[in-house]
């Protein structure tokens, strides 16, 4: 028996769709890797084995997971009072959440450079009270990523809350658990695949991040320069060969991660739907 669709057009999406992912995906990736095809092996192991390309590699993932793990913790506090509570003002913080969506990268770090400083608002009091220097130092970084990934968890997290059944966490109330039981067995297990992936889109948007990073990051090399402004500096002095070769490595090395990522959200999902 011949299966039917309610919406039309399956050949002609798939075909638009496959067409898509060609052009815009596969071509360009392609072309990134005939590029460095040029190079040897040893002079490829030569260029990203480089002290300060494995420092600038070091700089963008550590800065890019620490960020991503910051973001999701307050991301899934900001969606929850979102969702939880009602209170003056909720429609206004819910649209300045989507700010950093809007805004454009560079204004979002001389913004933040010009704020955390060690002259800045915030930084010359940090600086002068606790004696910690947010710009140009990798805690710059650290506090740019979070600003443009924070956004990714929230909208990430937020559906999930709101959809979620509270007749459950009522019957748990009924049968004698405790808020804080009623949280770890049944409410965070269900958004915790949510949360996953919300951490994956903020650590993909920190590693590749660059306008909002490099005003606040002073990119002094083996402390704070990441892996895109390499990718930029070769650029410049004409090396193509050196940034395709850079770059392809980092797009392995997301590649990688992310797929350990989205393996993990595909267990945890399985296991929540066994339990």
């Amino acid at each position: 028996m011949r299966q039917s669709y309610i919406m039309p057009g399956f050949r002609p999406t798939l075909g638009f769709t496959l067409l898509y992912l060609g052009l815009v995906v596969l071509i360009p990736l392609s072309t990134l890797v005939f590029t460095s095809f040029k190079l040897s092996w040893d002079q490829y192991l030569a260029i990203i084995t480089h002290d300060r390309v494995l420092a600038s590699f070091r700089v963008s993932f550590v800065t890019a997971l620490i960020a991503a793990l910051i973001a999701s913790f307050f991301g899934f506090i900001i969606a929850w009072v979102l969702v939880r509570y009602p209170f003056p003002g909720k429609r206004i913080l819910d649209a300045l959440i989507d700010l950093p969506f809007a805004l454009p990268t560079a204004v979002a770090g001389i913004v933040l450079a010009t704020i955390y400083q060690p002259s800045g608002l915030i930084g010359k009091l940090l600086m002068g009270s606790f004696g910690i220097q947010i710009a140009y130092k990798p805690l710059g970084i650290v506090v740019a990523l979070i600003f443009i990934s924070l956004p990714f968890v929230v909208r990430t997290v937020e559906p999930v809350l709101q959809e979620f059944d509270s007749s459950m966490e009522e019957a748990a109330s009924s049968l004698g658990a405790s808020r804080l039981q009623v949280f770890i067995n049944i409410i965070f297990p269900n958004i915790f695949p949510a949360l996953l992936t919300g951490f994956a889109l903020a650590f993909a948007r920190g590693v590749g991040e660059y306008g909002s990073v490099i005003f606040i990051a002073g990119n002094l090399p083996y402390v704070s320069e990441i892996v895109p402004l390499m990718i930029i500096t070769k650029l410049e002095q004409y090396d193509i060969p050196g940034a395709t070769a850079i770059a392809l490595t980092m797009l392995t090395l997301s590649f990688i991660l992310l797929l350990v990522i989205n393996l993990l959200q595909h267990w945890v999902r399985k296991r929540s739907g066994q339990l």
